[in-house]
């Protein structure tokens, strides 16, 4: 580590956060108990510090202490296809299998809800809305599927509709279930994403359907790439896959979330 004190006196609350900053983006982990001895100060000081810092988006907590959050370019849908694809399909599956016949269900924006698209049970008699291309793409000429279609702005990154008038759509719909996508979700609840249209979409699509999923793979979990969120007001139940650490699923249930661990599926 570089020095971090040159006079003997402790750094001030807000020096001190600056520099553990400093000290975690050049040399990658940084442990509170390696911290607190390098500050003289307490472990509970350096943690409430890890807490601010977290709290802000400028580290990332791990077991035992953080990690500096990098800056983050958002890639487009389709370089996003390809990624974790055995993981996403295996959430896909899972989710798709939890929707009961007859059913109205909301699909958002994402690569891996657009698998749950892939995979809907046939001949169920179901009603599909969604803003997602890829989704539209997948249910588009199945006479077992009612289709809806939330117009708006085209989010070319997401290959999505978002704005004013996707979301007045939605004032005249209602869902038994919604399954989300995110860039990151959180322990404390809060779903990360690139812009904020897109966080005031999955708040107001959860608000009015009946069960919420979200849906991230393991790399997902208390990840965050970005500085918008969406707090959504009622209970959800987040669905990962078998990578995920076990120490940070355990963190997520200590903090009250719902959460499933979808297992590997098996090699064919």
């Amino acid at each position: 580590m570089a020095e971090a004190r040159t006079d003997g006196r402790p750094l001030r609350s807000r020096d001190r956060r600056e520099e553990i900053l400093r000290l975690a983006t050049e040399s990658g982990l940084a442990s509170v108990e390696q911290l607190a001895e390098w500050f003289g100060v307490t472990a509970s000081t350096i943690r409430r510090d890890l807490a601010r810092l977290s709290e802000s988006g400028r580290l990332a907590r791990t077991y035992g202490g953080a990690i500096a959050v990098p800056s983050w370019t958002e890639l487009s849908l389709s370089q996003r296809d390809t990624e974790a694809h055995g993981a996403k399909r295996a959430i896909a599956r899972w989710a798709a299998a939890q929707i009961e016949p007859g059913s109205s269900v909301l699909l958002d924006a994402g690569t891996t809800v657009a698998l749950v698209a892939r995979e809907l049970p046939t001949d169920a008699n179901l009603t599909v809305t969604t803003a997602s291309i890829p989704v539209l793409g997948h249910v588009q000429g199945r006479d077992d599927i009612t289709t809806h279609c939330l117009g708006g702005r085209l989010r070319a990154m997401s290959d999505a509709f978002v704005g004013p008038l996707t979301e007045a759509a939605l004032d005249r719909m209602s869902f038994d279930a919604a399954f989300l996508g995110a860039d990151g979700v959180t322990s404390d609840g809060g779903l990360c994403e690139a812009e904020l249209e897109q966080t005031r979409l999955k708040e107001l699509m959860a608000r009015r359907a009946s069960t919420v999923y979200v849906l991230v793979h393991a790399a997902k979990l208390n990840h965050r790439p970005f500085r918008s969120w969406a707090r959504l007001d009622g209970p959800f139940t987040i669905v990962t896959d078998a990578d995920a650490d076990a120490e940070v699923v355990a963190e997520f249930r200590r903090a009250g979330r719902e959460l499933v661990v979808v297992p590997r599926e098996s090699s064919r």
